[in-house]
């Protein structure tokens, strides 16, 4: 009762309520940011973790002017439902050659955190032409324009530049063979041995099963790459983040 007398104190006085908020909000945000200034990376390192090739950027770019990201998220949460419907939770380091993220909280349809290798090639081709024969209850809009729309390899390079700029590790080597690993991916009969040393694991083939490298391409390569850097079935969290 001692204790609820000295808190009417603050609760009929506005200023010193207001003084005291003050404080607590101080102390709380000094306790969470403070410690961040003694650590080097904020971000785990996790084995696997790889830049995007230049034909999964150009998907990812795809992806983000179609707006895709409205209405599927790519964070899955370290809760029970979601992690036995969409698989492992979402890691910061899956995210971290990501400008901009796609985390989100807005799924009008299902987080795509994981998609890659969940379906097939012919499967996305299918679902992006016409959503509702494959998922008849989809309210998804049709993309098979991109099917027939070539990609311009003139500004490859500099894309991956322009990323390397804001800190993602795309070499010298790699921005110079942009255009070689863009048409090697793309191509299973070209010579993919420079790309996968510069980009391990990643998938080669013609991804929409039609002649020329398309959009359709370039956003199937993305979306069967989300989720597979990082092997699950070994990977240990660091108990001191």
């Amino acid at each position: 009762m001692a204790i609820l007398e000295k808190h009417k104190i603050l609760e009929k006085n506005a200023t010193l309520l207001l003084v005291f908020s003050f404080l607590v909000v101080t102390i709380g945000g000094i306790v969470q940011i403070a410690p961040l200034f003694y650590l080097e990376n904020t971000i785990e390192k996790v084995e696997g973790v790889r830049p995007y090739t230049p034909l999964e950027l150009k998907g990812r770019d795809i992806y983000i002017r179609e707006g895709c990201y409205t209405c599927h998220s790519q964070m899955i949460r370290p809760m029970r439902d979601e992690v036995e419907r969409y698989g492992h939770y979402s890691l910061a380091a899956e995210s971290m050659y990501d400008h901009p993220f796609q985390w989100g909280s807005k799924r009008t349809g299902p987080d795509l955190a994981r998609v890659g290798g969940r379906y097939s090639d012919e499967w996305h081709f299918d679902h992006l032409v016409d959503p509702q024969s494959v998922v008849p209850e989809s309210i998804m809009p049709k993309y098979g324009f991109l099917a027939n729309r070539m990609i311009d390899l003139s500004q490859m390079s500099q894309r991956l530049h322009t990323d390397s700029l804001v800190g993602v590790p795309y070499t010298e080597e790699m921005i110079a063979e942009a255009r070689q690993d863009f048409r090697a991916q793309a191509d299973p009969d070209q010579d993919a041995s420079g790309l996968e040393e510069r980009y391990p694991g990643a998938q080669q083939r013609n991804f929409d099963r039609r002649a020329g490298i398309s959009e359709m391409d370039a956003l199937i390569a993305y979306l069967q790459v989300l989720g597979t850097m990082v092997d699950f079935s070994t990977f240990q969290p660091d108990p001191n983040r």
